[in-house]
C-alpha cells in the first residue's frame, strides 16, 4: 500500500528534489527546518513544516528524536533522509522501524555493514569484490600510522572510517604528511561523523573515480543502472559527474556492475545505493578497478543516472520502501545518450576556492525544461535502435553504441536545475556550500558538454562568490573534452590556481565590440536627459576598449562594427540596465553577463570575467597620465581567508616562524584549513583566540 505522507529529513535542493517526486505521486509532504532555514524553498514547498532548532546541524538536522517526533505529530508514515545528515545512520533507520515509520532507504543491517569503511572492505573482499591494499585494523597513534604507511608504501590515503562526501580524508606522500594530517583526519571524522577511527590504504596514482548505481527491492531483485564518472574532484569533493563514463567499455561495465550487485546481495541490500570504485586509468584491460566504499543512500549526482535511464530514482526508492517489486530486470536496463552534472558551489575559485557565504542578491539560473522521467511501469516500452557515442575520439576506448531508451527525450537535448535556494536567501556557514546542480542531457558527450557551457553562461549569481567560471573552464578544457581525466585533473591542470579560462582572440574582439556597443547605448541615453544646456551631443562612434593589457579600437556605425579595422560578424541588442547580452557571433549564440564599472563594464562569459575599460577614442590617450593607485602591503598580516571558526593557534607573540610553518587552523563549511606563514619572521602581536568566529580578511596575527 502506497504511503500517504512523507517527511523529508533534510534541507536545500535534495529536500525539494524528493518533494517534487512525492507530489507527482500524490503523497503529502512534511519539511523540517532549523532557524536558518525558516523561509527556505523546501519549507515553502512542503504541505507542512516543523521547526527542529537552532542553525547548527548538531542542534537540528542531526537530532533523530526531534525528527521522529515531527513525523509522529504530522502523521507521516515514511521518512526520506536525502543524503548527508542522518541518511547513513543505522541507529536512525532502526529507530524509524521501531516507531512504525517506514525508512525510505536500505535496511539498518546493510547501513551498518557498509557504513564502517573498514568492515565494508572486509565484506567486499569476502563477496569477491576487488579491494585496494591497505590496513583495516585499529590505528593507535600517529607513530603507528607512520609505521603502517611506510609498510604499505607512499603515497597513502588516510580516511575517517565513517567518512564520506570528501570530508575526513588526507593524502600523504611522506612521513611528514602523515604526522601533520593524521590527527586532523581524526578530528574531522569526529566532528562530522562522531567517529574518530582512521584507516590507511594505498593511493593509486593516475586514478579515475567511477561508481555503480544499484537498485534493489525487498523481494530479492537487484540491478545495476550503469556507471557514473566522478573523477573531476577538488580536495576529494566531486565537482563534475557524467554518465556513462568515457573510459568504461561494455565488458568493463558488466564486470563492475555484477560485482556491485554481488556486494549488495551479500548484505541483504534494497533501495538505492552506490558502489564507489577507484579505477586505474593506465590499465586498459578493464580489470583494474577496486572497491572504495558503498554509499547506502541516494547520491548527489543521481540525476545523471536518471537522465540516461529515464528512471526517477526517488520514485523507485519510495515504491521499494512501500514493498513494491522493481518490475523490471537487468536485461531491461538500457542507457540513452550522455548526461553531465556540474555542482555550483558558493566558493571563490579566484581566491583558492575559499568558501563564501552571504545573501543571494541575485539568483537567476538558466531555464530548466525539466527531466523526462519515465515511470518504472513504462521501462519495458520503447526499446529501440543504438545511439552513437561521443563524436570526438579519446585516448581510451569509448563504450559501444548505447541503445536508445525512447520516449520524450529522444534526440532533444535538455537542461535541468536542481536547487533549494532563492533570490534574497542566505548561503549559511552552517551547511554545505552547494547552491545548485546543473544537469544537461544530449545524444552525445560533446553535445552535453557544450550544453553545459551555454547554460553556465546564463547562470546569474550575485552575492556570494561562486565557481561558475571555473565550471565553464572545465567544460572547455581540451583534456576534459577528450575524456582523458583522472582525480588529479584539477591539481594537474591548475597548479597555480584558477585565473579564468583563456579567451580566444575572436572572443576578445567580440567582448570589445559588446563593451563599445553598450557604452554607445549608455551615452545615447545620457544625451536624452531633459534639462541639458545647449544642443544634445551625439554619442561617440569610435571607442578605445582595453581588456587586459591590450587596447582595441572599435568603430560603430550603421554599416556594422569593426574591431581594430576588421569587420566583425556580430549581432546583438543592449538596453542600459540589461544584465545579460544575447549575441550571435558568426551565427553562433554567445551569452554575456554584463555589469557597469566606473570606467567601463565587467563582462563574464565562457569561463572568465573580463574587465573592459571603455573610453571615447579621442580621450583614451590621456589615460596614460593617470597615477596608478598602489595597493597597501598586507604581507605582514595573517588574514582569515574565509568566514570561519578559529580552531587552533600554533604561535604566540614573540615566536619566530619559518616560511610554510603552520600558524593557525580555521574551520569553515565543516572543513579544517591550515594557514601557513608566507615568509620567515617574528610574531609581533596576536589579534584572535581559539574559538573566535572570524570574518573574511579578519586579522589573526601581525608579523614584525
Amino acid at each position: 500500500m502506497m504511503f500517504k505522507k512523507i517527511l523529508v529529513a533534510n534541507r536545500g535542493e535534495i529536500a525539494c528534489r524528493v518533494m517534487r517526486t512525492a507530489k507527482k505521486m500524490g503523497i503529502a509532504t512534511v519539511a523540517v527546518y532549523s532557524d536558518a532555514d525558516a523561509r527556505s524553498p523546501h519549507v515553502l514547498m512542503a504541505d507542512e513544516a516543523v521547526r527542529l532548532g537552532p542553525p547548527p546541524a548538531g542542534e537540528s538536522y542531526l537530532l533523530a528524536d526531534l525528527i521522529l517526533a515531527a513525523a509522529k505529530s504530522t502523521g507521516a508514515d515514511c521518512i526520506h533522509p536525502g543524503y548527508g545528515f542522518l541518511s547513513e545512520r543505522e541507529s536512525f533507520a532502526r529507530a524509524c522501524a521501531e516507531a512504525g515509520i517506514a525508512f525510505v532507504g536500505p535496511p539498518p543491517k546493510a547501513i551498518a555493514a557498509m557504513g564502517d569503511k573498514i568492515e565494508s572492505k572486509k565484506l567486499a573482499k569476502a563477496a569477491g569484490v576487488n579491494v585496494v591494499p591497505g590496513f583495516l585494523g585499529e590505528i593507535d597513534s600517529t607513530d603507528h600510522a607512520v609505521e603502517i604507511a611506510s609498510g604499505i608504501g607512499y603515497p597513502v590515503m588516510m580516511k575517517a572510517s565513517a567518512g564520506g562526501g570528501g570530508k575526513g580524508m588526507r593524502l600523504a606522500y611522506s612521513e611528514q604528511d602523515v604526522r601533520e594530517g593524521f590527527e586532523a583526519t581524526k578530528r574531522e571524522g569526529l566532528a562530522s561523523f562522531g567517529d574518530d577511527r582512521v584507516f590507511i590504504e594505498k593511493f593509486i596514482e593516475s586514478p579515475r573515480h567511477i561508481e555503480i548505481q544499484v537498485m534493489g527491492d525487498q523481494h530479492g531483485n537487484i540491478v545495476y543502472l550503469g556507471e557514473r564518472e566522478c573523477s573531476i574532484q577538488r580536495r576529494h569533493q566531486k565537482v563534475v559527474e557524467e554518465a556513462p563514463s568515457p573510459f568504461v567499455t561494455p565488458k568493463m561495465r558488466k564486470a563492475m556492475g555484477e560485482q556491485a550487485v554481488a556486494l549488495a546481495r551479500a548484505v541483504g541490500y534494497f533501495s538505492a545505493g552506490t558502489v564507489e570504485l577507484i579505477v586505474s586509468g593506465a590499465d586498459t584491460t578493464g580489470e583494474g578497478f577496486y572497491f572504495l566504499e558503498m554509499n547506502t543512500r541516494l547520491q548527489v549526482e543521481h540525476p545523471v543516472t536518471e537522465a540516461i535511464t529515464g528512471l526517477d530514482l526517488v520514485e523507485l526508492m519510495i515504491r521499494v520502501a512501500a514493498g513494491e517489486p522493481l518490475g523490471f530486470s537487468q536485461d531491461d536496463v538500457v542507457l540513452n545518450g550522455w548526461a553531465v552534472e556540474n555542482r555550483v558551489y558558493a566558493e571563490d575559485p579566484y581566491r583558492g576556492f575559499l568558501p563564501s557565504i552571504g545573501r543571494l542578491v541575485r539568483y537567476n539560473p538558466p531555464e530548466s525544461v525539466g527531466t523526462p522521467y519515465k515511470s518504472p511501469s513504462r521501462l519495458r516500452e520503447g526499446l529501440g535502435e543504438g545511439l552513437s557515442a561521443s563524436p570526438e575520439p579519446t585516448e581510451h576506448a569509448l563504450p559501444q553504441p548505447l541503445p536508445r531508451a525512447g520516449g520524450e527525450q529522444e534526440g532533444e537535448a535538455y537542461t535541468r536545475v536542481d536547487d533549494g535556494v532563492r533570490e534574497g536567501g542566505e548561503v549559511s556557514m552552517f551547511y554545505d556550500p552547494m547552491i545548485a546542480k546543473l544537469i544537461t542531457w544530449a545524444p552525445t558527450r560533446i553535445e552535453a558538454i557544450d550544453a553545459q557551457i551555454d547554460a553556465l553562461d546564463r547562470f546569474e549569481i550575485v552575492g556570494p562568490g561562486n565557481n561558475i567560471d571555473f565550471l565553464s573552464a572545465l567544460m572547455q578544457h581540451p583534456r576534459f573534452r577528450s575524456g582523458a581525466i583522472t582525480t588529479g585533473f584539477i591539481a594537474e591542470e591548475y597548479p597555480d590556481g584558477f585565473h579564468g579560462a583563456p579567451p580566444s582572440p575572436e572572443l576578445v574582439a567580440a567582448l570589445a565590440a559588446i563593451a563599445a556597443f553598450a557604452a554607445t547605448a549608455e551615452a545615447d541615453r545620457a544625451r536624452r536627459t531633459d534639462g541639458q544646456l545647449g544642443k544634445r551631443l551625439r554619442p561617440p562612434s569610435d571607442w578605445s576598449v582595453k581588456i587586459g593589457e591590450t587596447e582595441h579600437l572599435v568603430a560603430i556605425s550603421t554599416r556594422g562594427i569593426t574591431v581594430d579595422d576588421s569587420d566583425l560578424d556580430i549581432a546583438l541588442e543592449y538596453t542600459p540596465g540589461d544584465r545579460v547580452v544575447e549575441a550571435e557571433l558568426d551565427d553562433a549564440p554567445l551569452t554575456v553577463r554584463i555589469a557597469r564599472t566606473r570606467a567601463g563594464f565587467k563582462l563574464t562569459t565562457r569561463g572568465a570575467t573580463h574587465v573592459a575599460r571603455v573610453l571615447p577614442a579621442h580621450v583614451a590617450p590621456y589615460a596614460q597620465h593617470l597615477i596608478a593607485k598602489i595597493p597597501p602591503d598586507l604581507s605582514r598580516f595573517l588574514l582569515c581567508p574565509m568566514p570561519g571558526l578559529l580552531m587552533r593557534l600554533d604561535v604566540a607573540a614573540g615566536d619566530k616562524v619559518e616560511a610554510g610553518q603552520p600558524l593557525a587552523v580555521v574551520e569553515a563549511m565543516k572543513m579544517e584549513n591550515i594557514l601557513r606563514a608566507e615568509k620567515a619572521g617574528t610574531v609581533k602581536s596576536v589579534n584572535a583566540a581559539p574559538g573566535d568566529s572570524l570574518a573574511v580578511d579578519a586579522v589573526i596575527l601581525e608579523m614584525e
